[in-house]
């Protein structure tokens, strides 16, 4: 579908508007005016170099944090490296640790193990020289009970085969022994 053209008729007026002035400008040339105003007091009150000295003390700050951040993160750096050289230091004292204090363990053990091993020989060793001490006692005892039993028994007959005349003898024969 197309359209018609527009046609204008000759009754129609073709209408201008006015724009309202005042002391002969525009609106469009009061705010330029109002523009240009305001940019003349921000310099003349030298709001441009505040701006910019305000803006140059921020750079200034934001250079001198930049600045401690590095040391900081240098620092932070050192302190990593310092640190996990401990740390390896750590793990080598740690392992030298274990490995003393099992070499030590290993000591304690085969002492303990001598020092049993000792111990039971030197009570082995008491145990059979009392046994042995015990074995003298009872041969003692036992001697000296077969001894008094044959000197009673010895007594006995000769009690019972010897007369006085046999006494006599016996007591001469023994003394002439001695006087030898």
């Amino acid at each position: 579908m197309s359209e018609a053209p527009h046609t204008t008729t000759s009754t129609e007026v073709p209408v201008h508007e006015v724009e309202a002035t005042a002391f002969g400008l525009t609106a469009p040339a009061w705010i330029a005016l109002a523009m240009i105003v305001v940019f003349a007091i921000l310099v003349w009150k030298k709001v441009p170099s505040a701006i910019g000295e305000a803006l140059d003390d921020r750079i200034a700050m934001i250079r001198n944090q930049l600045a401690e951040a590095e040391s900081l993160r240098k620092e932070a750096e050192a302190l990593k490296t310092e640190y996990a050289k401990k740390a390896k230091s750590a793990d080598k004292d740690r392992d030298a640790l274990l490995e003393r204090a099992r070499h030590e363990a290993e000591e304690i053990v085969a002492k303990a193990k001598s020092d049993a091993q000792a111990l039971v020989e030197r009570r082995t060793r008491m145990a059979e020289d009392k046994i042995a001490a015990e074995e003298r006692a009872a041969i003692e005892q036992l001697r000296a009970a077969a001894a008094d039993a044959a000197t009673k028994a010895a007594a006995r007959l000769i009690a019972e085969r010897h007369d006085a005349a046999t006494d006599e003898k016996l007591v001469d024969q023994a003394i002439g022994e001695i006087g030898r």
